[in-house]
């Protein structure tokens, strides 16, 4: 994906924020040539104008622990400490979806790569540069402490995640680390990016530089890579397209970037398209344009006019095509047109490729380049047709206590305010808040996680700092249960951010899934909440965010009483805190997404 412009987040996204910087200052060690390995890994990442590097410590890494301290002052990267490993590396993937460049992490040896693959596969299925800084060893056995560097040693280390990145490697000298730095960032940020993992030798790490390395360019080792379309390809789609009696556009992954986000609604409107889009991957079209026709959870070709009549689809490198034209899409005989580099990063172990989609024109490119080109080529609609209506939210109050009264009053509280959501939760609907820009919502986990959106969610408000945008996380409560620990992060560094917590006390999708099994089975429906609820204790979850030094509010219980606490909330956040508020919904989803999420078994 091409980086957003500057103004949808930092002025500069490289730099880190005044705040963050003042926290954990060191004594200056007076050190100013690189004198062990670890030194020159260091050297390399500043080389690299990375602001920040996410970490939970260990050992394996001790020498460049120390590096980055007394040798680069903790200033590019500056550490940010974390209480798990995979706070860490989500914390590095939501910055990456704000900024669409890599941040650091660095876990610790085999057993901290353990706790951090989950995050890992997440950044792996949203398509997210992240690069992984390991260690093992000392490789050389002789080294090896009794027991304790044995058992955090592994002959391939990397093929603990080797299936779920981009690229790995395990340098065996000082220029080989920095050249590895220099490769896997620059493989992490080409598209389709992703994570990579770079494992160091504790030893070579210690070890110290017998003769300096010779300096080097930087930005010669990391070379732009063109993502774009032949003329031809484009001028093809463009025929297709401008003799379609009605266009269906997916518009699937893309970058933060206005100026793409204009050219996508630029090129719906040339040919009158309808438009899907999909809360798994962020906001890509406004959702209050009258093209715009619902998110594939809740829509079908009998609840959208004019979905039964399209006859040319366009991919916006949409997750799941072969998915969304089995579910919402128009005839099988409808022309496909597929802008996408992602079959270059399939493999045979993940199957997040999805399902084999019949596609009549591939533009292997990056959606974000060939859009607007195509409007270039298409010109102004020759002949219109016809609008679909707009959707409207509903107006009668929602029944019990839901997800829908925590979107009503965040529209009441927030009014015309900035925000940016950094999470939304499985159940809820694109219909229930407006997105305008790009940076509105930056879409879920990517891997289907659960525990990843509180540490995603701070990356993101990290890379929010300055932007004048509020971060509000809406998660689901068994997801904060698992991600906790990381609000201890953005509250020691300083990073502002709302979490409102969907709390219905169970893992309610899987009741779902049981109450699918037991009517199938002819079985008591009744049982579904076995093994799933929260209760008995419920876990007070305002009382967590509290203990991690955040500002908790709740529980709330009624829907009466949720407007002031959002309210006193945010005025928390706005006084730089991080605030928890506690939302004790019913358990339950609507009909269309009760459908739509258990429908083929899914």
């Amino acid at each position: 994906m091409t980086p957003p412009s500057s103004a949808t987040a930092h002025a500069k996204a490289n730099d880190a924020d005044p705040v963050v910087a003042a926290v954990e200052r060191p004594t200056p060690a007076g050190v100013n040539a690189p004198g062990f390995g670890s030194d020159v890994i260091a050297d390399a990442l500043r080389a690299l104008d990375v602001p920040y590097i996410a970490l939970t410590p260990g050992a394996s890494y001790r020498g460049l622990h120390d590096s980055i301290v007394n040798y680069l002052g903790n200033t590019k990267p500056q550490m940010l400490l974390c209480l798990h490993e995979e706070a860490a590396v989500a914390i590095a993937h939501g910055y990456a979806k704000v900024t669409g460049k890599a941040m650091v992490t660095a876990v610790h040896s085999n057993v901290g790569l353990m706790h951090a693959t989950m995050a890992m596969f997440n950044a792996w299925c949203d398509r997210m540069p992240v690069v992984v800084l390991g260690a093992t060893g000392p490789v050389d056995a002789a080294k090896r402490r009794p027991w304790i560097d044995w058992i955090h040693t592994a002959r391939d280390q990397g093929a603990l995640v080797r299936e779920y990145t981009k690229w790995d490697d395990q340098p065996s000298s000082p220029g080989a680390a920095r050249e590895a730095i220099l490769r896997g960032t620059w493989i992490a940020n080409t598209a389709p990016c992703g994570p990579v993992y770079i494992n160091f030798d504790a030893e070579l790490q210690e070890a110290r530089v017998s003769e300096p390395l010779p300096p080097i360019d930087v930005v010669r080792y990391m070379p732009p890579v063109a993502t774009a379309a032949p003329a031809e390809l484009i001028r093809e789609a463009a025929a297709v397209l401008k003799g379609a009696k009605q266009v269906l556009v997916l518009a699937g992954r893309a970058s933060r970037s206005m100026p793409a986000w204009d050219a996508r609604v630029a090129l719906a409107e040339a040919l009158n398209a309808r438009v899907v889009t999909d809360l798994k991957i962020g906001a890509t079209f406004p959702t209050d344009h009258p093209l715009y026709v619902g998110s594939p959870r809740a829509i079908t070709p009998d609840s959208v006019e004019g979905l039964k009549n399209v006859d040319v689809v366009l991919s916006l490198d949409w997750v799941d095509l072969a998915g969304a034209l089995r579910f919402f899409g128009p005839s099988p005989s409808a022309k496909v047109i597929q802008i996408s580099l992602d079959h270059r990063i399939h493999n045979g172990w993940s199957m997040d490729h999805q399902g084999l989609p019949p596609v009549d024109l591939l533009l292997s490119a990056d959606p974000d380049m060939i859009v607007p080109e195509l409007v270039k080529e298409i010109g102004k609609s020759a002949k219109p047709h016809a609008m679909p209506t707009p959707r409207r939210r509903a107006e009668n109050e929602p029944a019990g206590f839901t997800n829908e009264h925590i979107a009503r009053a965040l529209r009441k509280v927030l009014g015309n305010r900035t925000v940016t959501y950094t999470h939304l939760p499985l159940s809820w609907d694109d219909s229930w808040i407006v997105l305008r820009h790009p940076l509105d919502y930056i879409g879920s986990d990517g891997g289907g996680g659960v525990g990843g959106g509180p540490g995603i969610s701070v990356g993101a408000a990290l890379a929010l700092k300055g932007s004048g945008r509020l971060p509000i996380a809406v998660c689901g409560d068994g997801d904060f249960l698992m991600g906790v620990t990381a609000l201890w992060t953005a509250v020691h560094y300083k990073i502002p951010l709302l979490f409102v917590l969907a709390n219905n006390r169970s893992f309610y999708n899987d009741e779902l899934h049981q109450e699918r099994m037991a009517r199938a089975r002819n079985r008591p429906i009744e049982n579904k909440w076995i093994g799933q609820r929260m209760a008995d204790p419920e876990v007070d979850l305002a009382a967590m965010g509290r203990a991690q030094g955040a500002a908790g509010f709740g529980p709330v219980t009624k829907p009466s009483d949720l407007t002031g606490a959002l309210q006193q909330a945010i005025a928390a956040v706005d006084a730089g805190q991080v605030a928890v508020v506690d939302v004790r919904v019913e358990p339950g989803y609507t009909a269309a997404m009760t459908a739509a999420m258990t429908r083929g078994g899914s």
